[in-house]
């Protein structure tokens, strides 16, 4: 069997198809082998909008004895691959003189942890978000140095919270101060953003004739190549892969079509799913699909922009979220962003499972990630800025230790979990945003 390369590529009409980690890329089989090759560590940051019920969401006691909280008992099945952690805070969310803004505030300074320039006008300046700073330094090992998803664009001109740019609502991946990172919220460009289009003549023929063919028939005497030098275990992987692909393929060509269906009836953009839930698993299969290829180790997903008003007719909650969120402790209403919060939590379970369920060496993709699901907000009626609801899934490799709920000091700076993130990342990051220092309380 011969030994294959960690960045072999499958090509095909201008496509770059990334694969899998198989056993022929890190040979053992002789007593003289070189010593396997650690998988890579990937960092991916999921935000919701508009905070979250608290009392139902943090569990209660500490350590690896704490009791599941009423939201996130959907992670049950996940619990030693997670931690809930309480306490972490994004100051730079708060006003500090600038008044109200709150939502546009916390999308902004919710991987950046810096204040951000009050302005409805060009002049935006908040801070570098920690998945480009991860980018800048590691970005150029992997064919996309990052992948920025969500599922509403929003405009970033113009005012949309008291007097704050769109912007900052819109968008929590900044390259640079001044630079949002632009989110793909239609499944079928985020794909082409993995596997590319081909050659360029004549773009609007080649796009159509493009998704005629599978990918894997445009690389297919290269993968057929490559299969034949393959021993039994990685022929097994790779049809489980190749198949995985063409899956992904079907779905985002069907929903694309249902979409173009029913958009007279919904209010979505062009080519993206009419179905809330079938948008949101596509992103994530999308991100669980890049990591797998190691196409990228970094990716941001928006399950709605800062102070959406979606509402969530398939739980009952005809009501918008943002309303709602101002719920002046009024029980039926707190009830119903509860149905919202578990929703959400259902979601996440979704990817967790499909990132579990892909092999890589002797763990899996979710081992060798680090995920945090949260929120730039706690409280949604107080516009809470500390003790935020965050999750962090993943390993990073057996670094971190899992299964626990991390109870931190109040005003624990979220930035210190990031920048100990970028250590397993070895990105060389001294200081993020408003961090104090690494956050140990995770180290395994």
């Amino acid at each position: 069997m011969k030994n294959i390369d960690r960045r072999t590529f499958l090509r095909g009409t201008g496509l770059s198809v990334g694969l899998p980690l198989l056993n022929a890329m890190n040979p053992n089989t002789s007593v003289f082998a070189a010593a396997p090759q650690p998988s890579p560590n990937r960092m991916a940051f999921v935000f919701f909008p508009n905070g979250a019920i608290m009392d139902s969401w943090k569990p209660t006691g500490e350590g690896d004895s704490y009791v599941q909280s009423d939201t996130l008992k959907v992670l049950d099945d996940f619990r030693s691959d997670i931690n809930v952690i309480t306490g972490l805070a994004q100051d730079m969310g708060r006003a500090h003189g600038d008044g109200a803004g709150d939502h546009a505030r916390c999308a902004s300074t919710y991987l950046t942890g810096a204040h951000p320039y009050k302005t409805s006008g060009a002049d935006i300046k908040v801070g570098v978000s920690v998945d480009q700073a991860a980018a800048q330094q590691v970005g150029f090992r992997t064919r996309l140095p990052s992948l920025e998803l969500g599922l509403r664009q929003g405009r970033n001109a113009g005012n949309c919270d008291s007097g704050y740019s769109c912007a900052y609502s819109n968008n929590v991946s900044w390259k640079t101060e001044t630079v949002p990172m632009a989110k793909e919220i239609n499944p079928r460009l985020a794909f082409e953003r993995i596997f590319g289009t081909g050659e360029k003549a004549d773009e609007s023929r080649r796009r159509r004739d493009f998704y005629r063919k599978s990918i894997l028939d445009l690389v297919r005497q290269d993968a057929e190549a490559l299969v034949g030098q393959l021993g039994k275990d990685d022929r097994a992987k790779m049809d489980e892969y190749f198949q995985s692909v063409r899956d992904l393929e079907l779905r985002v060509q069907r929903a694309q079509e249902l979409a173009n269906i029913e958009r007279p009836d919904i209010d979505l953009p062009d080519a993206t799913p009419s179905s809330f839930e079938e948008h949101m698993h596509l992103m994530y299969d999308i991100i669980a699909l890049a990591f797998q290829t190691d196409s990228t180790r970094i990716a941001t997903l928006m399950l709605g922009n800062a102070g959406s008003n979606r509402s969530y007719k398939m739980v009952g909650v005809n009501e918008g979220h943002h309303q709602l969120s101002h719920h002046r402790n009024d029980e039926a209403t707190m009830d119903k962003i509860r149905r919202i919060d578990l929703y959400l939590a259902e979601g996440f379970k979704y990817f967790l499972k499909k990132m579990k369920s892909i092999p890589e060496g002797e763990s899996n993709v979710l081992e060798n990630s680090m995920i945090v699901y949260g929120s730039g907000l706690s409280d949604g009626n107080r516009h809470s800025h500390h003790d935020l609801p965050i999750v962090l899934a993943g390993s990073a490799g057996k670094t971190i230790e899992t299964g626990r709920h991390i109870v931190l000091a109040e005003e624990t700076p979220l930035n210190n979990l990031f920048l100990s993130m970028l250590d397993r990342m070895d990105a060389g990051v001294k200081a993020i945003g408003d961090s104090t220092g690494r956050l140990t309380e995770i180290d395994s």
